[in-house]
């Protein structure tokens, strides 16, 4: 063993246990975020701003 069990079953070693879980899991998920593309929540919220017709020197463009 690398411990004796005593140091393991100790609160203080139960107490470093669980932070460096929850870092581990706070860092895992940050790394998971910085991975993925950025989310814009405009992209999901329609714009009241929006031209409802084109004003494009195409005509027959899309608005």
């Amino acid at each position: 063993m690398l411990l004796p069990e005593a140091v393991l079953s100790s609160s203080l070693f139960s107490v470093l246990a669980a932070f460096v879980a929850i870092n581990t899991v706070i860092y895992a998920s940050l790394a998971l975020a910085n991975i993925l593309p950025k989310i814009y929540p405009t992209d999901w919220v329609t714009d009241r701003n929006r031209r409802t017709e084109t004003r494009s020197i195409y005509p027959d463009a899309e608005a």
